[in-house]
């Protein structure tokens, strides 16, 4: 059986090898082999793929609607965009005006074919033109209306009449509204014998004498599109307005892109809403590629120390016998606040990726309560009848300092808890009144939450004394404090968020104080309810 230190180790030893296998892997995405024989002093080297844009020919842009996912001819479409002397070097955003069919009003789809081409040459008339097909609708589950719980009075005043019937219920057409392009712009010569599977369905060969090239490589960046862009469609609506966006693009970030596009697409497939894969969306939309590399490395140590705390955490209570010295209070906040914030996130219908975890750490601080409060469980038939240990001597003076604690807290604590649910019923519209009372706890977690964390301090200055606290446990979250500080103002996040991310480092400098305050004292109880002098005694009683 492996013991504690050679399992950690494992586990670092499994980590290190999957940072490096990730670091293999995303250079195989980002660097390509070029044709080793592009170097010919002819030109016309067997094997490679040319550029088609080394000749830099004249190009038009041209985009098109329709209700149909393939079109023929020019029948039936609509020209929306068109950009006569479309320079591929030249960034630019247009926004442009849609006429939307009957058949997309009644929850049809509507696509949108984007081509390029010669300048001056019908798409459809050009042989040397490249296309791309994307659907400007999406089907989604509208949110629900948000009013004020006093007055009735709707977030928007009034209530469209021309929704759908069963809006609230059933997923309806939703409009994109933005539409984002890029073109591969290096004269990148590839090797055909071994062209890269993601690029080469983006490719179109053609013969132009002894050589091969490939046309201009169109793509559209998919990840662009977030939740917050879209529109619902009315039955009443005719336009709606379409942000065209285009850039230049690389490579290696076109590849990068492609693979991010074919996960998002897979977690679609396992079910994942369009909610939730906007959540990964926003990891990579508007984020530099060498500060997105920097964040999954520091996500990757913030996984490994999550982790490693998790596995300290729960060998901690397993093993403990004794409450004293921890603040019971303590123990039951970290539970309630942890259920409100899993529920607030249920509420909000938040992603899976942040959804699980919190469910997952939610059972967790219930089976601790479990164990500070000595609790079993018997059934009697399909009722379970609960049962409380008793406390000794020691733990019941922990509990008067616990107890005396909380008294001091609540005389503080509840006065702005209760202000603060009043201020939000009066000020702000919620969906419900389940509603209102989740977000006014998870307020209050999020607000005053580091204040329950006060009681254990009182409690170890009473004892004099932190032998009792999960000092590894500590140690791995410290970390995963420091990095969640560092990226509090980088990363985008509600505000009540970022400042949750400091009102911990207060509080874990005062342990940090405790501990150098008060000595080791070898005749107190561990974490275990072990002292150290008890283990020497035992240890001399089997020799």
């Amino acid at each position: 059986m492996l013991s504690r230190s050679s399992f950690t180790s494992l586990v670092v030893g499994v980590f290190a090898v999957y940072v490096a296998h990730t670091c293999w892997v995303m250079y195989g995405i980002v660097y390509t082999r070029p044709c080793p024989a592009a170097a010919a002093a002819d030109g016309a080297a067997g094997g490679c793929v040319w550029p088609y844009l080394a000749r830099r020919p004249k190009l038009q842009l041209s985009v098109y609607t329709t209700t149909r996912s393939s079109i023929g001819a020019e029948s039936n479409i609509d020209l929306v965009l068109n950009v006569e002397d479309f320079d591929i070097e030249s960034k630019f955003e247009r926004t442009v005006n849609v006429s939307v069919p009957k058949k997309t009003r009644n929850n049809g789809t509507l696509y949108a074919f984007v081509f390029l081409h010669h300048a001056g040459i019908l798409p459809w008339h050009d042989g040397k033109q490249v296309h791309i097909v994307s659907p400007l609708t999406t089907y989604m589950i509208p949110k629900p209306e948000e009013i004020n719980l006093l007055t009735g009075e709707s977030a928007t005043q009034q209530i469209e009449a021309e929704k759908q019937p069963n809006a609230l219920d059933e997923p309806v057409s939703h409009w994109r509204s933005r539409l984002t392009l890029n073109v591969m712009v290096e004269d990148f010569v590839f090797d055909g014998s071994s062209l890269p599977a993601d690029v080469h369905r983006y490719m179109k060969m053609v013969q132009l004498g002894k050589t091969v090239h490939y046309l201009p490589i169109l793509f559209i960046d998919q990840l662009s599109n977030r939740v917050k862009d879209l529109m619902v469609i009315n039955r009443s609506t005719t336009e709606l307005p379409l942000t065209v966006s285009y850039d230049k693009i690389s490579l290696g970030k076109l590849r990068f892109w492609i693979h991010m596009q074919d996960a998002v697409y897979s977690l679609q497939q396992f079910g994942f809403s369009e909610k939730d894969a906007d959540e990964v969306k926003g990891i990579f939309v508007d984020t530099n590629l060498y500060f997105l590399a920097l964040t999954f490395f520091v996500a990757a140590f913030h996984l490994l120390f999550d982790f490693l705390a998790f596995k300290n955490d729960i060998s901690f209570w397993k093993k403990k016998r004794s409450m004293i010295g921890m603040s019971t209070k303590a123990v039951l906040w970290r539970c309630f606040s942890t259920v409100v914030i899993f529920l607030f996130l249920l509420d909000e219908q938040t992603s899976l990726l942040v959804l699980i975890p919190a469910g997952v750490g939610a059972v967790i601080e219930l089976w601790k309560v479990k164990k500070a409060l000595k609790m079993t469980i018997r059934w009697q038939g399909l009722r379970p009848k609960f049962q409380f240990g008793a406390y000794n001597d020691s733990e019941k003076k922990t509990e008067e300092y616990d107890a005396q604690a909380m008294k001091y807290l609540s005389y503080l604590l509840y006065p702005l808890c209760i202000g603060g649910a009043g201020y939000s019923l009066l000020n702000v519209k919620y969906k419900s009144w389940y509603s209102w009372l989740i977000n006014s706890f998870v307020n209050g977690v999020y607000a005053f939450g580091f204040l329950f964390m006060l009681p254990q301090l009182f409690v170890n200055y009473k004892m004099k004394s932190v032998a009792h606290l999960p000092w590894k446990a500590f140690t791995y979250k410290a970390f995963n404090t420091f990095i969640d500080d560092i990226f509090a103002f980088i990363i985008t996040m509600p505000t009540s968020h970022r400042l949750a991310c400091f009102r911990d480092d207060v509080v874990f400098l005062v342990y940090l104080y405790q501990r150098w305050l008060y000595p080791v004292d070898k005749s107190r109880v561990n974490e275990y309810g072990e002292s150290y002098e008890e283990k020497l005694k035992k240890k001399a009683h089997r020799e």
